[in-house]
């Protein structure tokens, strides 16, 4: 297996103040990030000379003076003037220091009045991974940093627990999240057992003899019932874990994954936090996943849909707002799929009895979640995918608003289904688009869909997001641990949001707008940028002498392509996350750059929306 080298770009999660941590865009500490309590020479040089020529300009001195500079200028309100108080140099100074005079200016607060598929969601892919997907770790301080930077979409992949050692360590680990002590057993009564008895007595295996108390054992191939597999303790049985398949990656435990977004989903946003569930496990270890969903998320989960008179098929999304501090989850759904039934003829239920479940048939086996699509080999070759265990019906139940279906096109029965989900990768995304670029604005209006790193981004690097934004897709899985171009972007779409953020008008439900061609207006741009000076930029881990450094301000356009707007082929299929226009300053040498005021300028840039349009 390839090894990966060193990535600077790759990094464990910050576990202290992750807040602050660029990328997610989390509101909780954003206006304190925008403060600083000092300026560099080079900042204080030029802060006296911007000062005296606005004075000639707007005579800042004055009352006047100030509002109209702060009103025309700076495009901030008037109230800012009271940080300037006399307009001297020295409040002009403190005007600096403060977080009014930040060039990104707040973001608006988020209306809460759409139904959900019509915002954008800050969205993280393999979740639990701490570095790339070969190698790396996974922890549950994964969970906890991009919670805390304001991630509402994580993702978790739950494959069969191994049996538990005899050692206490295990138990003493998931006592930490709630889980019951281990009954004490009389050694004597088990050293006389040979090894396949000890562990039947263990596991509470059926067979095993001088256990009656035990509960039920897995149910046997076949039977018409099945019973969920619990015991008192988690050491008399494995319990589901998380990890990333077929790698070398390490696992945690389901149930503290379960345990930590109980603790921080709402910390640092109030608006709902999808689960988005990668099923892998067996039948028995499903039913140990809904046990510990609604034991850990008690009060937090949504597991009925708020009109239970309505069947799975027919049920509407509700608005943001409804759905406040609520825990979602995605899961494949089970059964066959039918076209919506019209209202008149929809099967009432109540909270008590609900919706008759549907019937299994042979079609539920081409019904999968996100990552049954063929995967690429290093080589380039196609394999077929192995083949996931079928998602029981407790289980496929509780994605109440988030049903994941196979991606089979966008005229099928499921495609209508105002609860589905379809998740693909990002080639075959762009092979969609495309293809059918109509269509896929179109579903994208009404249905949610999720997009995601191909399989062979191994060292953990990003898609482009806004290519994929721009077509409508409202979660893009991105890799948080990885800080590049991709989370950049991340960061410029919901910094100072509670990571939900409403669609253009265009790009909505109510509106009648068929293709992202016409869907916002575009514009041309002629955009300059003076830069004066950097302060304090800490040095890489390998240097130590600041006369080392060499910074420079690279700047980046990331706009429509002509390609986006007239359905042909992106270039790469859109691979790259880096901008469409570049351009950098000169290089300084030292932590406290002096930029000269050198103007950076791009002229005449076509395709630009205020909206999905970045720069880096």
């Amino acid at each position: 297996m390839a090894t990966l080298k060193k990535d600077p770009k790759l990094g464990a999660p910050k576990i202290d103040e992750p807040q602050r941590q660029a990328g997610g865009g989390s509101a909780a500490i954003y206006d304190n990030a925008r403060l600083v309590d000092k300026l560099s020479a080079p900042f204080i040089h030029y802060i006296q000379v911007l000062h005296d020529e606005l004075e000639k300009q707007y005579k800042l001195g004055t009352q006047e003076g100030q509002v109209r500079w702060l009103t025309e200028e700076q495009q901030c309100s008037s109230e800012d003037a009271k940080l300037l108080q006399n307009g001297s140099v020295t409040n002009f100074q403190d005007y600096f220091l403060s977080g009014s005079a930040n060039a990104m200016k707040p973001a608006a607060p988020v209306d809460e009045a759409y139904p959900i598929s019509n915002y954008f969601i800050s969205s993280s892919h393999n979740t639990y991974l701490t570095g790339n997907q070969l190698s790396s770790e996974s922890s549950t301080d994964a969970y906890k940093n991009v919670l805390l930077r304001g991630c509402r979409c994580v993702e978790i992949d739950v494959w069969d627990g191994e049996p538990p050692s005899d050692s206490s360590s295990d138990e003493e680990e998931m006592q930490k999240y709630g889980a019951p002590k281990a009954e004490k057993k009389d050694k004597k009564e088990k050293s006389g057992l040979g090894l396949r008895k000890r562990l039947e007595l263990r596991f509470g295996r059926k067979g095993a003899s001088g256990d009656k108390q035990r509960s039920p054992s897995p149910p046997r191939k076949g039977e018409a019932s099945m019973e969920p597999w619990r015991s008192s303790s988690y050491t008399y049985r494995a319990e589901p874990r998380v990890l990333h398949g077929y790698t070398l990656t390490k696992d945690l435990p389901f149930r503290a994954v379960c345990a930590t977004i109980r603790d921080y989903a709402f910390q640092a946003s109030n608006l709902p936090l999808i689960v988005s569930l990668e099923v892998h496990t067996c039948p028995e270890q499903q039913e140990i996943m809904v046990e510990l969903m609604n034991e850990y998320w008690k009060g937090l989960l949504v597991d009925l849909p708020m009109d239970p008179g309505l069947t799975s098929d027919a049920i509407n999304l509700p608005t943001l707002k409804e759905l406040e501090r609520k825990i979602l989850v995605k899961v494949k759904r089970s059964s066959h799929v039918k076209p919506p039934p019209a209202p008149a003829t929809s099967n009432p239920t109540t909270l008590q009895a609900p919706a008759p479940p549907l019937k299994h048939t042979t079609s539920a086996e081409s019904i999968a979640s996100s990552t049954t699509e063929p995967e690429e080999t290093p080589e380039g070759e196609k394999k077929a995918p192995a083949p996931k265990p079928k998602v029981i019906e407790t289980l496929s139940k509780m994605g109440v608003y988030f049903g994941g279906y196979h991606y089979k096109g966008l005229d099928t029965p499921e495609a209508a289904i105002p609860t589905h989900v379809f998740s693909l990768s990002e080639k075959a995304l762009m092979e969609v688009h495309e293809m059918n670029p109509a269509g896929l604005f179109k579903h994208n209006k009404h249905f949610f869909m999720r997009a995601y790193p191909k399989g062979l981004r191994l060292n953990s690097s990003n898609l482009n997001p806004s290519v994929f934004w721009r077509a409508g897709v409202q979660i893009v899985a991105l890799n948080w641990q990885r800080w590049d171009g991709g989370m950049m972007q991340n960061e410029a779409m919901f910094a100072g949001t509670a990571g939900w953020v409403l669609k253009p008008e265009g790009y909505r439900s109510s509106s009648q707008e068929a293709t992202q061609k016409t869907a916002v207006v575009h514009h041309n741009l002629d955009l300059s940028i003076e830069f004066l000076a950097g302060q304090d930029i800490p040095l890489p881990p390998e240097e130590d002498d600041p006369k080392d450094l060499k910074p420079y301000v690279k700047v980046e356009l990331h706009v429509e392509r002509h390609e986006e707007r007239n359905n042909e082929r992106l270039p790469g299929d859109g691979r790259s996350n880096k901008g469409e226009y570049k351009q950098k300053t000169k290089t300084q040498r030292t932590t406290n750059p002096d930029f000269g005021r050198e103007i950076v300028k791009f002229q005449g840039v076509h395709g630009v929306t205020e909206e999905l349009t970045f720069v880096r």
